[in-house]
């Protein structure tokens, strides 16, 4: 019998960082010292309050049932008095707050509940996979924009809005970029607000890596600008600034009828996250907020570590003021044996200097020239990786 898959998928490419994943098992299984630079999957422990916290919550009889969907509401309750402390933003907890299996299970399932065929959504271009696949999965169109943070990129995103029929429904955005580390200060989200409203579109901010800042950078929430609950929703997570990404835990908050919406169809897919997770994740937004700054810390001496490196071997940089990545540009000479293609060159990479980065291409061919390296390493880790490089590409 012949198995035949839903059209969706045949609109999806190869999902690359997961390629690249498997391609270092399947080498590390073979024997090489394969250095990991590829996701930004963080090696650090979770903070001992929250796993000594799940190993109490998971004995529990009453944490081993189905949970709610939305989450529990002390956990809830805690996300919004970290937008009040953190942002000085105001959210009710029973309507403006939904707990997600990450973030990107949420922005994936929000973006089922707000989109289908005949709509289109503005993308960034690159942009990270899900931003551009979850509206694809949905059955909407993508409607690609060259990224920036500036006025520039701003009246490019208006000028779509202005002139598409039927115009686009939604506009993706996320500051600190991934992959590309671009950052936004406060007035660039109330012009964003200031175009949804006119246009009467929907604002999605990824805020993903809004608490892995450097050099004294505070990356601005969307919810903190004026009107912005009335036009849009936020998604945050705690799998990078708490090193819970296998923990898979995740927040949306803003607009109550986009929460609303998205409660109603994860109330369809899923019975909420086991609840001694979410019981332990109030603990972390409750006593880890020296946790969270201390690896933000951590991040920066890894960050120089690359940034260094990178520049050693000829590949221009400049320092990020946020996220967990490196974006740098690769020289033509170190691409051309390979078309050009970041995809090939990271891929031989990983053969021959046993190091595993993610290719730009992954993200769109804007990305192409680029590659996005994961501070997931000590800084011992990383100049072995570069010392590596430098020998297969420049000796």
């Amino acid at each position: 019998m012949e198995i035949q898959v839903a059209h969706r998928l045949e609109r999806l490419p190869p999902y690359m960082l997961g390629k690249i994943k498997k391609l270092t098992h399947e080498r590390r299984k073979a024997g090489a010292d394969v250095i990991d630079l590829n996701m930004g999957n963080p090696r650090d422990p979770t903070p001992e309050p929250i796993v000594e916290k799940l190993c109490e919550a998971a004995r529990d009889p009453r944490n081993q049932r189905y949970s709610a969907s939305a989450g529990i509401y002390n956990l809830r309750r805690d996300v919004a008095l970290k937008y009040r402390n953190k942002w000085g933003v105001e959210l009710d907890p029973e309507r403006e707050v939904i707990a997600t299996i990450g973030s990107k299970e949420g922005f994936s399932h929000l973006c089922l509940a707000l989109l289908g065929p005949g709509d289109s959504a503005i993308v960034t271009r690159p942009a990270f996979q899900i931003h551009t696949y979850g509206v694809v999965l949905a059955g909407a169109s993508v409607i690609g924009v060259e990224l920036g943070n500036d006025g520039a990129f701003l009246e490019r995103m208006e000028g779509i809005i202005r002139h598409l029929q039927p115009k686009p429904k939604v506009m993706i955005l996320n500051f600190p970029n991934n992959p590309t580390t671009l950052c936004v200060e406060p007035a660039f989200w109330d012009e964003v607000v200031s175009i949804a409203r006119k246009h009467e579109i929907m604002v999605i901010s990824d805020f993903a890596y809004g608490e892995t800042c450097f050099d004294g950078y505070r990356a601005p929430s969307f919810m903190e600008a004026a009107g912005a609950k009335e036009v849009g929703v936020e998604f945050t997570t705690m799998s990078k600034a708490y090193n819970m990404a296998g923990w898979r835990i995740g927040f949306c908050v803003g607009n109550a009828e986009m929460i609303r919406a998205l409660s109603e169809i994860k109330s369809y897919y899923d019975y909420g996250i086991f609840q001694a997770v979410q019981i332990a994740s109030i603990i972390g937004l409750r006593e880890c907020d020296e946790a969270v700054e201390g690896q933000a810390r951590i991040y920066e001496k890894r960050r120089d570590a690359i940034v260094e490196r990178c520049r050693r071997i000829g590949w221009e940089v400049d320092p990020p003021k946020a996220t967990m990545f490196v974006w740098a540009r690769v020289p033509d000479h170190h691409l051309d044996p390979y078309g050009g293609s970041t995809i090939d060159f990271c891929l031989d990479m990983i053969d021959k200097a046993e190091v595993a980065m993610c290719p730009g291409g992954a993200f769109g061919e804007e990305g192409e020239g680029n590659v996005r390296i994961a501070m997931v390493e000590n800084e011992e880790r990383i100049r072995q990786a570069f010392r590596n490089l430098d020998r297969v590409l420049n000796r």
